[in-house]
């Protein structure tokens, strides 16, 4: 596989148009003059671009969402930027490229180190699968705490939405969200719980006017896309197929899983209404913990 790499200067008319429009009007603030990219650096992976961020403590509900909502708006041909950081941005990149999507990760270092280091497996898929790496600082450059920030305009900026999963409300995700609002760019959030900390800078931003996000519908009616028949089918994240494909088959555990996503649960509650004995039922939940599936608080188990 030949990696296409190179350099486009703000003048250059390949320079994504949307990028420049964003910080056209901006007093406070300047959009890259160069970028450094690895991949398919080609006007239509830019035409229809989404913006996922979410927190680097996802929870086992933020990722959920995050692969049923992403893998759907990409595989019905939006591109995907997100940070390429663990936790939110992860799971927004893996979720399009498990599904043939493409995605840009916009790098807070030079593009030829890959940060974090133990996403190289990552890195290597969204080349193959025809996305692109890009980044304002060349060759082996080291992230500092200020480019963190300046990646965070880039992001808002690629894009005419943002999707924010989970945010705290010092999260870094919500400085995505500000760029998104300076530059007049849609803001989509999803719901979580009002006790969760991760939950609280996407509820905040619900208040001051952004989205909620329930599905990918919502997101492909603002970029006027209609799902075809290919992605209702191929979508394994879908409510019906989620818990098969994530609990193999295994009959108990997703019933278990089904009725936590309802309500949280005592084991007592659950070995009636499952008929089994408390002692099998608490192995099981305790693998099911295990393997990040549930959590449990006070004699509750409940679902992220």
């Amino acid at each position: 596989m030949v990696i296409h790499f190179g350099e486009i200067e703000v003048t250059d008319k390949k320079y994504p148009k949307v990028l420049k429009e964003a910080f056209k009007n901006l007093i406070d603030s300047q959009g890259p003059k160069k970028l450094y990219y690895k991949g398919d650096f080609s006007d239509e992976i830019f035409k229809n671009c989404l913006s996922v961020v979410g927190s680097r403590h996802l929870t086992t509900y933020g990722r959920k969402a995050t692969e049923q909502i992403v893998s759907q708006v990409a595989l019905a041909g939006v591109t995907i930027v997100s940070g390429f950081m663990y936790g939110g941005d992860e799971a927004a990149h893996s979720a399009t490229v498990k599904c043939g999507g493409r995605t840009i990760a916009v790098m807070p270092c030079g593009i030829n180190r890959i940060h974090p280091e133990n996403q190289v497996k990552l890195y290597n898929e969204i080349l193959e699968k025809k996305g692109l790496i890009i980044s304002e600082y060349e060759g082996s450059a080291q992230p500092q705490n200020y480019t963190y920030v300046q990646r965070d305009r880039i992001v808002a900026g690629l894009s005419k939405a943002v999707l924010v999963t989970e945010a705290a409300l010092n999260s870094g995700s919500l400085i995505t969200a500000s760029y998104a609002k300076k530059f007049g760019k849609k803001i989509f959030a999803l719901p979580g719980q009002i006790t969760s900390e991760v939950s609280k800078g996407t509820l905040k931003l619900i208040k001051e006017g952004a989205e909620p996000v329930t599905d990918a519908k919502d997101i492909l009616d603002f970029y006027k896309i209609k799902p075809s028949d290919a992605v209702n089918v191929s979508n394994n994240f879908s409510k019906q197929v989620a818990t098969k494909a994530i609990f193999g088959g295994k009959g108990l555990e997703q019933k278990i899983f089904e009725q936590l996503k309802r309500e949280p649960m005592k084991v007592d509650d659950m070995a009636r209404l499952f008929f089994i004995p408390i002692a099998e039922l608490g192995t099981i939940l305790t693998m099911m913990q295990l393997k990040g599936f549930i959590n449990q608080e006070g004699d509750k188990y409940f679902i992220n």
